[in-house]
């Protein structure tokens, strides 16, 4: 992948800030930049946490995260909507859910890319429930993308589906594109990623990787297609693109010393590199 040097793309990335790098903020940053693109963030929350574990969230002062957003439109002006994609990860509190859909509503031509980050892996409640009221009702109208795994397209619909029938659902009720993650469904060696693009079904089967849980897949994933997208993909091609994506950050994971825990996305994999030499 190319740009020219002196005018890349923009993405930006409001989410939380995590320590181990593997998800968040930092692994958003990484897949911008592993494809070209100038990243940018505003950070909702601190997490203190390692792949499996999270023993801290603070959120930000809300004022604090609308002066981080204000602050990047002001510094990408006047191209700012030409060449941006927002990626959108961990929420925190239904305070600024009503910051980001404040600064969405003013910024209606820029594309957006939603990964509903309601809990951790884990287990730990990332986004309150007046949050979630205010993601389904106020957040995802605004949102080009929302990529759900199956469990967040549950809490999303307050119904259980098929992820096929998970991503036509939320289409639908919500007025975005959406992405329903397959690994969740029954063990096999392939997974199906199903997403609903503008009336149309379509299917992104992929095989599925022997390897333990990776941190920030998800995350990776959203961000990823908000590259793409900046990139002036089509948005069924920068979905196909960035699961391809995920699947090389995942086969060619790092690894440290010590237990499954100490492994993480190789946000940079050979088959990235060698497009872009």
């Amino acid at each position: 992948m190319s740009y020219s040097t002196s005018s890349p793309p923009f993405a930006l990335t409001i989410a939380g800030s995590d320590c181990s790098a593997g998800a968040g903020v930092q692994a958003d940053l990484k897949a911008f930049a592993a494809h070209g693109v100038y990243g940018l963030s505003a950070v909702t929350a601190v997490v203190a946490e390692s792949p499996g574990s999270v023993s801290a969230v603070s959120p930000v002062d809300p004022p604090l995260l609308g002066q981080q957003l204000n602050r990047v439109r002001s510094f990408t002006q006047p191209c700012w909507a030409s060449y941006s994609c927002i990626k959108i990860g961990m929420l925190g509190n239904a305070d600024l859910v009503g910051v980001i859909v404040e600064f969405l509503r003013e910024n209606p031509e820029v594309p957006v890319v939603v990964d509903p980050v309601i809990r951790a892996s884990a287990g730990a409640e990332l986004l309150s429930p007046e949050g979630v009221k205010l993601l389904r009702n106020d957040l995802l109208p605004l949102t080009t993308l929302v990529t759900p795994n199956l469990p967040e397209a549950e809490i999303l619909l307050e119904e259980k589906l098929s992820p096929e029938s998970a991503a036509q659902a939320i289409a639908e009720r919500f007025g975005c594109a959406a992405l329903v993650k397959g690994g969740h469904s029954p063990a096999s060696e392939t997974i199906t990623d199903h997403a609903w693009i503008a009336g149309k079904a379509h299917e992104f089967p992929h095989p599925r990787l022997n390897l333990p849980d990776l941190h920030g897949t998800g995350c990776t994933l959203s961000s990823a297609i908000a590259a793409r997208i900046s990139l002036g993909n089509l948005l069924v091609d920068a979905v196909g693109g960035a699961i391809s994506y995920l699947t090389e950050t995942m086969s060619q994971h790092l690894r440290w010393p010590g237990s499954d825990a100490s492994r993480a996305l190789n946000h940079f994999p050979d088959e990235v590199n060698s497009e872009r030499t």
